[in-house]
C-alpha cells in the first residue's frame, strides 16, 4: 500500500502571512492524521518562511503516524533532525533562495558528502531518502551511498502529463524499476495532484510513499481538508 504523507508547509505559510497562530500548524498536523494521512512531512528552510524550526520540535511528540523532515543537510538542519529524530529524513539539494525544490541530487558528484550524511542518519536509527531525478546513474549512486530510499522528483511528470501521460511516466517507471532492483525503497513527490496521481500509482504501484502539500492544500480550499485527504488516498487504492 502506498502511503500518503501530507506536507503542511503551506498551512504554515498562511499562518506566517498574518502572524499569530491562525491557522494552528500543530492542530492541522494532528487533524491530517485523524483525516487519514499516513504521515506528516515538513520542509524547514533557512529563512523559515513557512515551517519554523521550532514547529518541527513541537510537532515530534504530537505525530502518531510517520514524521518525514525534508531539507538540505547543512549544519543547522542536521542539528535539528538529530535532535528530533524523525522516522525519515529526505535530503533535498535546495539553495537558500529556492522558491521550491527544482532538481534532485547529482549523487555521483556529491557521493562522499551524501555518504557521510546517510551514515550519520543510520547511526541514529533514522531512515534516509535522497531526492533524485529519474536519471539512472543518480539512482545507482544513491544505492552505493547506502540510502534506504530515493524520492523521485516528479515535477517533469506533472508538467507533461496532460500532453502525453505515457511519455511523461516512462522515465519514472524505468527509474523506479531500477531502484527496486537495487534494493531501494521508492518515494515520490512534487506537483502530484488529483489529476495525475492515480495514473502515476497505477504505473508504479510499488511506490512506498508520496509526499504532497501544495496541491492538496489548494484542493482543501474547495473540498475541505478532510475530503481532500480522503480524495488523495482514493487515488492510491
Amino acid at each position: 500500500m502506498t502511503k500518503l504523507s501530507v506536507n503542511i508547509n503551506k498551512i504554515a505559510t498562511l499562518r506566517n502571512a498574518r502572524g499569530g497562530n491562525v491557522p494552528d500548524v500543530l492542530k492541522a498536523a494532528v487533524d491530517c492524521e485523524a483525516f487519514g494521512a499516513d504521515g506528516i512531512t515538513v520542509h524547514p528552510r533557512p529563512d523559515e518562511r513557512h515551517i519554523r524550526y521550532d514547529d518541527v520540535v513541537q510537532l515530534k511528540p504530537l505525530i502518531t503516524t510517520e514524521f518525514n523532515i525534508e531539507g538540505n543537510p547543512e549544519k543547522r538542519f542536521m542539528d535539528l533532525v538529530l535532535a528530533v529524530k524523525p522516522h525519515q529524513v529526505t535530503l533535498v539539494p535546495d539553495s537558500h533562495d529556492a522558491l521550491t525544490s527544482s532538481a534532485g541530487w547529482d549523487t555521483q558528484t556529491h557521493f562522499a558528502f551524501l555518504s557521510d550524511i546517510v551514515e550519520t542518519l543510520r547511526s541514529q536509527g533514522i531512515r534516509s531518502s535522497i531526492f533524485v531525478d529519474s536519471d539512472i546513474t543518480h539512482i545507482e549512486f544513491a544505492a552505493k551511498i547506502g540510502a534506504d530510499r530515493i524520492e523521485l522528483y516528479t515535477e517533469p511528470y506533472a508538467a507533461n502529463y496532460a500532453a502525453d501521460r505515457q511519455a511523461a511516466i516512462a522515465s519514472f517507471v524505468k527509474a523506479a524499476t531500477v531502484a527496486k532492483s537495487l534494493g531501494l525503497g521508492v518515494n515520490a513527490g512534487h506537483d502530484l495532484s488529483l489529476e495525475n496521481l492515480t495514473f502515476f500509482h497505477e504505473q508504479i504501484p510499488w511506490v512506498e510513499e508520496v509526499s504532497i502539500g501544495h496541491a492538496l492544500i489548494a484542493d482543501a480550499l474547495y473540498l475541505g481538508l478532510k475530503k481532500a485527504i480522503q480524495s488523495y488516498k482514493n487515488c492510491l487504492k
